[in-house]
């Protein structure tokens, strides 16, 4: 499977393949504990960040899966302002994405733009049928954005989430 995360942008983002340079100006992006609400966790440190950034960088340890991640970065600001991600699996056929927009940057649509530039780009992808995403019951801002990216609930649950879906091919 060759899904090397390029650049990607759209109408006010760039989405740019995540590097351990990025640790540091990320650790104030997502500094704000408000952002682990429904999924845990706490802010890292921007060393501990890196180490994440490092690991994430060099793939998945798993040769059934792929891991593709971006920073955002907000032309208009030139500034990072969040991440998406995609992790691909069941021979490139299933995309399951995640995104995560600053406490500073929420409420401009935002992670919807790069969900759906990310989307796209996945769907661009011959092998990808499916893109999943799971979401929180509570979570209303997530729920928007899969739903802006195309994605729609379904009945199923993991971990106490709901497993959002969007075929990209029959």
């Amino acid at each position: 499977m060759d899904f090397a995360p390029e650049l990607i942008s759209t109408a006010r983002l760039d989405l740019v393949p995540l590097s351990p340079a990025h640790a540091e100006e990320m650790a104030t992006v997502l500094s704000s504990p408000a952002l682990h609400t429904f999924t845990g966790g706490e802010p890292l440190t921007p060393d501990a960040l890196r180490t994440r950034y490092e690991r994430l960088a060099a793939g998945s340890p798993d040769p059934a899966a792929v891991w593709c991640n971006w920073v955002l970065r907000l032309r208009a600001e030139d500034c990072l302002v969040g991440t998406v991600q995609a992790t691909i699996t069941e021979a490139g056929s299933v995309a399951e994405i995640a995104w995560v927009v600053g406490a500073p940057w929420q409420g401009r649509g935002i992670a919807s733009e790069a969900a759906r530039g990310l989307v796209s780009w996945l769907a661009a992808r011959p092998a990808v049928r499916t893109v999943v995403a799971h979401i929180h019951p509570d979570h209303r801002a997530s729920a928007a954005v899969a739903t802006a990216a195309g994605l729609a609930p379904t009945q199923e649950w993991q971990d106490g989430e709901v497993r959002w879906r969007r075929a990209t091919r029959p």
